[in-house]
């Protein structure tokens, strides 16, 4: 495998990626599979620096995508203060994964699928999650954790990979359907590695399913970094060797990813015409923490998570608005406190809905309650209302 910067995943579908055989003489040592894009259109000064798959998405476009990535760094940023504070659950922060978060979702239709892992809040409120249900899943409230109305939408996954099979099963029933729908997936690079996520390439290849797999890759699988991960560095390796068509993306850079991700989403959609599954590998940086519970400072320098400050997705966006006269210094702080108090007014209907319950605890258990759980439950109110709590 020799990656290069020419397309892969071309317009019409079609990648170059797809496997060449080799010639079947015994002086075959090796398999040359083709070559996988890599694709950046903004560097890290928000300068384009790929012309020819340059988007050209009007002003209006532009801002509300910078608005959304913005908003998902503040509502971030929010909920860690909330959790430190003890009003909120562990939960995972995306911080410097917001064009990843929103580049991938921006190119679906409201009749398409989205199963995400559990970092997946800025694709969650591009797809139309209110902010105050999504405390409400985090704080540990089951009320948050159903998808909203008319939200093609499956809950999030927490065991690694495991979300990503039934996607392709939703991928199956568009097809037996003959729906004109798709599905996107995300998983993180440790997902990679786990045989359910490697058993849904192989069946989406097969059937050619309508299904899109972003592979966000942040470098880190909670503390193994990727190189110990796998052998090699390009995990969108993993989809040519199951006869997926594949690209890298620079996951920093929202213009590639909306145009990757746009690209897989047309593809699949056209699964009947020769179409079918795309995986992209997003590459991009944790550079928080892998959840609230983690510590990464044990098992990571500093030092390489100020290499990555520089790379920061929403900063080079702004630059690339500023440059191009869409966006102004001033706009940025704007929409910035805009944002905030977005969030602020969030937390406050979080609030007046998040009042515990502790004595329902048992009643999602069995339809009819065992004698032995309802002799439990009696033990467990009578501590209740020694302690006063109602």
């Amino acid at each position: 495998m020799r990656p290069r910067s020419a397309p892969a995943v071309a317009g019409n579908g079609h990648a170059s990626a797809r496997p060449r055989a080799p010639a079947l003489t015994a002086a075959a040592t090796s398999l040359d599979l083709g070559a996988i894009e890599y694709l950046q259109i903004l560097n890290e000064r928000g300068e384009v620096v790929n012309a020819a798959r340059d988007p050209h998405l009007p002003d209006a476009e532009l801002l509300k995508i910078h608005r959304a990535m913005v908003l998902t760094r503040k509502l971030d940023i929010r909920m860690l203060n909330m959790q430190r504070q003890g009003e909120m659950g562990t939960f995972a922060p995306g911080l410097g994964q917001e064009a990843t978060q929103i580049g991938q979702v921006y190119p679906l239709e409201a009749r398409d699928w989205f199963a995400p892992s559990y970092r997946s809040f800025g694709a969650q409120l591009w797809r139309g999650w209110p902010i105050e249900q999504l405390l409400l899943l985090w704080d540990g409230f089951f009320e948050g954790f159903g998808p909203p109305p008319d939200v093609n939408d499956l809950p999030f996954s927490i065991v690694i990979g495991s979300h990503v099979l039934p996607a392709v099963g939703i991928a199956q029933a568009i097809q037996y359907r003959e729906d004109r729908a798709v599905i996107l997936t995300n998983f993180g690079d440790g997902a990679v590695s786990q045989g359910a996520v490697n058993e849904a390439f192989n069946f989406a290849a097969v059937v050619k399913a309508p299904i899109v797999f972003i592979c966000e890759n942040n470098g880190w699988a909670i503390s193994m970094p990727v190189e110990k991960q796998a052998a090699t560095q390009w995990l969108a390796q993993r989809g040519v060797g199951f006869g997926i068509p594949s690209i890298r993306v620079d996951g920093n850079d929202v213009l590639g990813m909306i145009v990757a991700t746009r690209d897989a989403v047309d593809r699949a959609r056209n699964w009947k015409k020769g179409g079918g599954p795309t995986l992209i590998e997003a590459v991009t940086y944790r550079m928080s923490l892998h959840t609230t519970a983690d510590e990464p400072k044990v098992y990571r320098e500093e030092s390489k998570v100020r290499a990555w400050e520089s790379k920061c997705p929403i900063n080079r966006f702004e630059k690339y608005l500023v440059h191009r006269g869409t966006l102004k210094a001033a706009d940025c702080e704007r929409i910035a406190k805009e944002c905030e108090d977005e969030v602020l007014a969030a937390r406050e209907k979080f609030r007046a809905r998040a009042v515990p319950n502790p004595r329902e605890v048992f009643d999602f258990l069995y339809e009819k309650m065992t004698p032995e759980l309802r002799q439990q439950q009696a033990e467990y109110f009578a501590k209740l209302d020694r302690k006063g709590i109602k």
